[in-house]
């Protein structure tokens, strides 16, 4: 029964009065304490590398392009078959039923004893980093090895060049992904001048064969190499240079290939026409855009394993326009023999 307490005026209940609430203090603002301005090349250390190798050997039409776009299709090529990048939503669709069939595919070479061995191949910041994680993430890593290797050691310089590689190759029911190869020494050890015209000349001759033995001895071999334009590789070293989470992705070897980029374009052609055989051919991945890219990857390689289970309409759907073979892809500015504007060339 409700009743009046006539000395507080607070309503009771069976005669008893409820206890008074205390209104809360307002709690006082924090004063936010002042940001640390920290100089930037001791935070950034590879932003005054990059806009040196940036101000001394990249054209400057190209520098102001890049830094005055506001958006990514400013940059993106004119010569890529796309005007936009693919949106997010569509790209996680497609990628998680892509990821099934990866897990499909690595229960098959489980279960058969099947050896695959993948390698990444492209210029700095052309997406390969990306597209393995991509590939990896929900493999089992007991079956599935990502091989990075460091630069040789006193003892491995002294061995025949592709023993390094030789002691990583996969055992029965296991896939391996190189994170750059033995492609290395057509590309930047000689560039740089790491190795004698005599080392490269030879590895020239070699990696054929030793691609046909790697293959007839029952490995399944895929190289992919991934064509970025120029102006969209800058874009991605500017991006890097000032991110404190990618800063890692960058050296000053990484800086230096900026201003290499004929260099490069000859080292590949090179590369590609001694080293694109029928027993282990090469197959290029346009990836100015990244999402396209790593999906069309996937798709590719998919396509190309006979695992049980197959969802054949997804993974027969890989783009020509952006995954094809080293006579049928090249990006804008990649080739020095072939025309520029087109936009499956």
């Amino acid at each position: 029964m409700k009743q009046i307490d006539e000395s507080t005026g607070a309503e009771t209940k069976d005669g008893i009065t409820p206890p008074k609430l205390k209104k809360p203090k307002a709690k006082k603002a924090k004063k936010a304490p002042e940001a640390k301005v920290v100089p930037a090349g001791a935070s950034f250390p590879m932003v005054a590398i990059i806009d040196e190798q940036v101000r001394t050997s990249i054209p400057a039409e190209l520098v102001t392009r890049v830094r005055e776009a506001k958006s990514k299709k400013q940059i993106i090529s004119s010569t890529y078959p796309y005007e936009k990048v693919m949106k997010g939503e569509p790209y996680e669709e497609e990628a998680k039923l892509l990821h099934i069939e990866l897990v499909k595919m690595q229960s098959w070479v489980k279960e058969s004893g099947e050896k695959i061995v993948v390698i990444f191949e492209g210029r700095d910041a052309a997406g390969k980093g990306g597209t393995i994680k991509t590939f990896t993430e929900n493999l089992n890593p007991r079956g599935a090895r990502v091989v990075a290797l460091a630069k040789p050691s006193e003892t491995e310089r002294g061995q025949w060049y592709f023993q390094r590689y030789v002691e990583k190759m996969p055992t029965s029911g296991e896939i391996v992904f190189f994170d750059r190869s033995w492609y290395n020494r057509a590309g930047v050890e000689h560039v740089m001048g790491f190795c004698s015209p005599h080392d490269y000349l030879e590895f020239m001759r070699q990696a054929p064969e030793f691609e046909r033995m790697l293959v007839r001895s029952g490995i399944h071999l895929f190289k992919f190499w991934f064509s970025v334009s120029r102006a969209e590789q800058l874009r991605r070293f500017l991006g890097r240079a000032r991110d404190p989470l990618k800063q890692w992705k960058l050296s000053p070897m990484d800086v230096e290939s900026l201003g290499r980029w004929d260099e490069y374009t000859k080292a590949k052609e090179a590369m590609l026409f001694y080293t694109d055989t029928a027993d282990a051919p090469w197959t290029i991945v346009r990836s100015d855009d990244k999402k396209r890219a790593r999906l069309n990857a996937m798709k590719f390689l998919l396509s190309s394993i006979p695992y049980d289970g197959k969802d054949e309409a997804l993974v027969n759907s890989a783009d020509p326009l952006v995954v094809g073979s080293a006579h049928a892809i090249y990006e804008h500015g990649e080739s020095v023999h072939k025309p520029k504007a087109t936009a499956a060339a």
